[in-house]
């Protein structure tokens, strides 16, 4: 459960370019792709519950503030908030909170700030990207110096985003789609599995979706290799509506349960 909702929205993300099709320098800020995403906009708000078995573990939210500057270029303030509810508070509390300044036209984040207590285990981040030279420091940790990235990796919140701004009607069932993490010092990649649509019940109706599943390290957190699935409305808004993770004990599911000016409403059956 750790992390809440962001550690399961986080391996939702995908990207249609290949290692050949992406920039390996990128010489100036001008030089910076522009997604122009129409699938979110400021005051958006997604409130999602987290249910681990029968017992209601937690809630958290993602929202985009505002819009405001860093490094010269507009970008998206984004924030997610997870906490634990009900008896989970008696043995796990968690306050978890994550910040990220999001280039509104590359879709990449220039800041991400993470502050998290989960059951007494801290951990602090505030990552500053250099987008033309991939380099990252972190002020929370500057003895550490640079650390480098692939062009457009992208942190914790702002793959959220960024997966929401990929254009989807091109994937067929079968596909593997991958991304570039950059979390706690280091990168990593995903791998995901597209597997098709399918009709999601929820306490409004049944969404369209579209059926995700990473491929995730067995023996961490997950009972198998491919232990979550997401379903992510198949509509412009791209919203995660389901998650299903199978855990080494137990499982854990995550529900949307209300939205906040979305570009569109939701569609339900």
């Amino acid at each position: 459960m750790k992390s809440l909702l962001l550690l399961s929205i986080a391996v939702l993300t995908f990207s249609p370019l290949s290692q050949d099709e992406q920039p390996q320098n990128l010489a100036t800020i001008e030089s910076l792709r522009n997604l122009k995403s129409n699938s979110f906009k400021i005051g958006e708000k997604l409130s999602y519950t987290i249910s681990y078995g029968f017992i209601d573990a937690g809630e958290a939210t993602i929202s985009i503030e505002k819009v405001t500057k860093k490094a010269g270029r507009p970008v998206f303030h984004a924030v997610g908030i997870g906490r634990s509810v009900g008896m989970t508070e008696w043995f796990f509390k968690t306050r978890d909170r994550y910040e990220s300044f999001i280039d509104t036209e590359a879709i990449v984040p220039w800041e991400f700030i993470r502050d998290v207590n989960e059951g007494g285990y801290k951990i602090k981040r505030h990552l500053v990207f250099d987008q033309i030279q991939q380099k990252v420091v972190d002020k929370m940790a500057p003895q550490k110096g640079e650390f480098t990235f692939e062009p457009y990796a992208q942190d914790m919140l702002s793959a959220f985003y960024y997966a929401r701004s990929i254009k989807t009607d091109t994937l067929e069932p079968g596909d593997m789609i991958s991304f570039t993490m950059f979390l706690d010092h280091e990168q990593f990649p995903f791998r995901l599995h597209y597997l098709g649509k399918e009709m999601v019940k929820t306490d409004f109706g049944k969404v369209q979706c579209l059926k995700l599943r990473p491929s995730l390290q067995k023996g961490r957190i997950f009972k198998e290799n491919e232990g979550m699935t997401i379903y992510v409305s198949d509509d412009i808004n791209k919203v995660p509506v389901l998650i299903e993770s199978e855990l080494l004990v137990g499982s854990i599911k995550v529900k949307l349960v209300k939205t906040d000016n979305l570009i569109r409403s939701l569609q339900y059956h």
